[in-house]
């Protein structure tokens, strides 16, 4: 790991390093993976939006969307989803599509996919229009007393919250997207002449720009468990609510810490940008040394139109259980919130890294 490489590091320690891991593996099979969609509202039945379940497998959503585009004849941007969903997976999602009767939607013969049911709306769905997703996972391969390891680690993780980082999808089979971001975002061409990068859409360098604030705010993160205040405030902290989502700035830890404690409230950590909301005092300190330490400025993302965004520090997961399904084999299933990774809650039970 270069020098570069090791001030832009994304990988966090355990949050429950005390704790052993159920090793094995997962997405042995597609049926190993399960992901059921929990949309934010139930479509009303009327309306000129049609909206549609459907189930896939072994496909992602782009390839789902552009497949039944193909097949409807309509653009790929007349359908809509509230998010992506795992391609190596049985994956259960809504879509909507303006223009198209309910019985051209129900008549799809789709490879790898089906439709389980259509209806109307009034509104067209959009990114974001989730609670959450249901995760049914199975680990095979795992420990013999993986039984007892993986409720131990639950206790943990549902009493404080799992670390809310990005996991190695985000950073890109040679783990490196964020480091070409740091070359878009300083406009540095001999690093990018080094990765072998010359032409880039504007998409993909948002992608990769992404990818670099998301590395940062694993640094946030990494430096949050590492001082033992991931899951409490400190003063200055900018808190989410839980129940409302709203934000606001710590000014008397002592008195936060209980909502904390309780789950109330959860501390949040920089996407940064050049109109990031800053924490204070003992937060903010911890924020801006990491960024200073990267070589970079919250005016930096001016010039790629990077705004900055708040993100909590921890998740909350939600109806938690794990069993032995057969011997060697641990089931297990969990809600996790929108804007979550199924694999933070995975990589703390299994303490294997591949599990991102």
């Amino acid at each position: 790991m270069d020098a570069l490489e090791q001030r832009l590091n994304w990988r966090i320690p355990y949050f429950t390093d005390h704790l052993p891991g159920v090793g094995g593996i997962i997405r042995d099979a597609v049926e190993d993976f399960i992901v059921d969609e929990v949309p934010a509202y139930e479509p009303s039945g009327e309306g000129e939006h049609v909206y549609f379940r459907v189930e896939k497998w072994d496909l992602s959503t782009p390839q789902l969307i552009k497949q039944i585009a193909d097949k409807l004849g309509i653009s790929t941007r007349a359908i809509s989803s509230a998010g992506l969903k795992d391609a190596r997976a049985i994956a259960r999602q809504t879509l909507s599509v303006q223009g198209v009767s309910p019985s051209a939607v129900e008549a799809l013969h789709l490879q790898n996919a089906r439709v389980l049911w259509v209806t109307r709306h009034r509104n067209k769905l959009r990114t974001g229009h989730l609670r959450g997703n249901r995760f049914s996972i199975r680990i095979r391969d795992v420990e013999p007393d993986a039984q007892d390891r993986a409720a131990a680690i639950v206790d943990a993780l549902s009493a404080r919250g799992v670390p809310n980082a990005y996991g190695s999808q985000r950073f890109g089979n040679h783990g490196d997207n964020h480091i070409i971001g740091y070359y878009l975002l300083h406009g540095d061409k001999d690093g990018l002449a080094s990765r072998n990068i010359r032409h880039l859409s504007h998409g993909m360098k948002q992608f990769l720009i992404s990818a670099l604030q998301s590395a940062l705010f694993n640094q946030v993160v990494a430096a949050r468990i590492r001082g033992g205040i991931l899951d409490t405030v400190i003063a200055g902290d900018v808190a989410r609510k839980e129940d409302t989502g709203g934000i606001f700035t710590v000014e008397d830890a002592d008195v936060e810490r209980p909502r904390a404690t309780a789950f109330q409230i959860s501390p949040t950590g920089p996407i940064y940008g050049y109109k990031l909301m800053q924490a204070r005092e003992d937060a903010g300190a911890l924020e801006a040394q990491v960024l200073a330490d990267a070589g970079i400025t919250l005016d930096d993302f001016r010039a790629v139109k990077a705004e900055g965004v708040r993100r909590p520090l921890r998740y909350n997961p939600g109806d938690v259980s794990c069993e032995m399904e057969t011997p060697g084999c641990l089931s297990v299933s969990f809600f996790a919130p929108k804007g979550s990774f199924a694999t933070a809650l995975l990589r703390e039970l299994m303490k294997v890294e591949a599990a991102g």
